[in-house]
């Protein structure tokens, strides 16, 4: 600042940083440059539509002792589609001796293996970790009369 009644600019307070050596410089800026990698075959609308139809499917599929569908409940811990569209499916039960829990993943993996597109669905039942209250979602705690 050469006189004290200007407003003081930003580069005023910047010290003077050394730059990048030549080789790293040019890294980067090939870097910048490159067009992004694919990480999937499956496009990123191809890739929202199957979770939001696989979503929309798993919602069908209800505890019979409760009256919210397993998805708000919290039950469905991961679901994983792949490049050649084979589904994986981590779920849980709301206790590990739920009378239901034979049938329930086959539920599950016939509700998904009803959206358009998926070739296969594998259900694992998962216990860790174990499902709590805390994982329902609002419209799952509204529906219960949980505040």
């Amino acid at each position: 600042m050469s006189d004290m009644t200007e407003e003081p600019k930003m580069t005023d307070f910047i010290e003077d940083k050394p730059s990048l050596p030549d080789a790293c410089a040019e890294t980067v800026t090939a870097v910048k440059d490159a067009a992004p990698v694919q990480t999937s075959a499956l496009s990123e609308e191809e890739i929202e539509r199957l979770t939001n139809d696989l979503i929309a499917a798993i919602k069908t599929v209800y505890d019979p002792e409760i009256p919210v569908d397993i998805y708000e409940l919290g039950l469905i811990y991961k679901i994983d589609v792949d490049d050649d569209r084979n589904v994986a499916i981590e779920m849980t039960l709301t206790a590990p001796g739920c009378p239901v829990a034979g049938d329930m993943p086959i539920w599950v993996q016939n509700a998904a293996l009803s959206v358009a597109g998926v070739s296969d669905v594998k259900v694992d039942l998962v216990f860790d970790p174990p499902w709590e209250p805390s994982r329902m979602s609002e419209e799952a705690q509204v529906a219960l009369n949980m505040f």
